[in-house]
Order: structure tokens, then sequence, then C-alpha cells
């Protein structure tokens, strides 16, 4: 795995250069991003299946997907620029369980993942509402929030089984098996 994110390191600063992916300009810089990423690894259940809704730069699907190298992944990223990046990455790191869809989360169709994940697309309501047809009863959530996440969880009327994990800044919020939908 450590090469494996070595490799991505190089790559995601190589092409940063010319498309500007992501702020993380410095290999510590992207040593944070993939750090972040990673945590949630230590307390969550591993997925049966992934699916990343905006996955950007890599963050954190492709670095789940590196961990995960036995489960199926999908990222989930509807800018050409980015998408471009994310099947690279996964063509050179030799990644099959990787599928890039380029396309909007409520235009992807497929079977229920096993975790949905996402980091700084949009309020917590609005990603449980866009992905309702790609989860079941047994879909996890984990959603990489910041300060707002309590105020988003006041907005949500059903009751939901979960855990908001902090660590520095970020509040991961990791919502259990249930109907959410």
């Amino acid at each position: 795995m450590e090469k494996k994110l070595k490799q991505f390191t190089e790559l995601l600063l190589e092409w940063n250069k010319i498309h500007n992916l992501t702020g993380a300009k410095t290999p510590a810089d992207v040593e944070k991003n993939i750090d972040d990423s990673l945590f949630p690894t230590t307390f969550i259940k591993k997925p049966s299946s992934i699916l990343d809704v905006g996955t950007g730069a890599g963050f954190p699907g492709m670095i789940l997907a590196i961990a995960y190298p036995d489960v199926r992944t999908v990222l989930c990223e509807p800018r050409l620029k980015r998408a471009s990046f994310l099947k690279y990455v996964a063509m050179e790191l030799e990644l099959s369980n990787v599928e890039v869809v380029k396309k909007r989360v409520e235009q992807y169709r497929s079977e229920p993942f096993g975790l949905i994940s996402s980091r700084a697309v949009t309020d917590t309501k609005m990603l449980l509402e866009l992905t309702k047809h790609l989860q079941d009863k047994m879909t996890q959530f984990l959603f990489y929030k910041g300060e707002y996440i309590f105020s988003e969880l006041e907005a949500i009327v059903q009751e939901l089984d979960y855990d908001i994990i902090e660590k520095n800044q970020r509040n991961y919020l990791y919502i259990k098996g249930q109907n959410v939908v």
C-alpha cells in the first residue's frame, strides 16, 4: 500500500502543476490528505463495495480503493479533467477494483453499495437524498465533514444511527446500515 500511495502522490503533484486539481501543492500537503482519507479505516467496518461521491483529486475514494484493493470502488466525478486524472491513476497503479464514472451521482445507476463516502461535496441531507437510489438498508455512509455537521444533522428528520469521530479540524460522520432512504 505504501508504494501505491507514494506513486499516487507523485502522479497527483505532476498533474496538479498543469490541471490544478487540488490545493495540495507539496508532498506534505498530499500526505495530510491521504492521512485524512485513511483515518476512518481505523473505525469503520470493511465495506463490501464503495461509492465515492465527487472524488475530485482522489480524496477519499482513490485512497480508500488503495487501502481496500479487494473491494469494488466506484469513483463518481462529473468534471472531465478530474475524471481523466482518476482513470489515469487507476490504470498506472493497476487498481483493478476501481471504476471511474464521469457523471453526477444522481444520474448514475447501480446496485446498492455497502459504503457511500464523500468529502466536501454538499450537506448531509442532500447527500443522503442524491444517493437514495444507490443505497439499501445495509448501506453505510462515511462523510468527511467540518464544523457544520451538527447543524446539518438537525435538518434531517429521520432517526440515524451514527457516530461522529473528531480528529484535528475534521468530523467523520459514520452512519451505520439502516434504512436511510
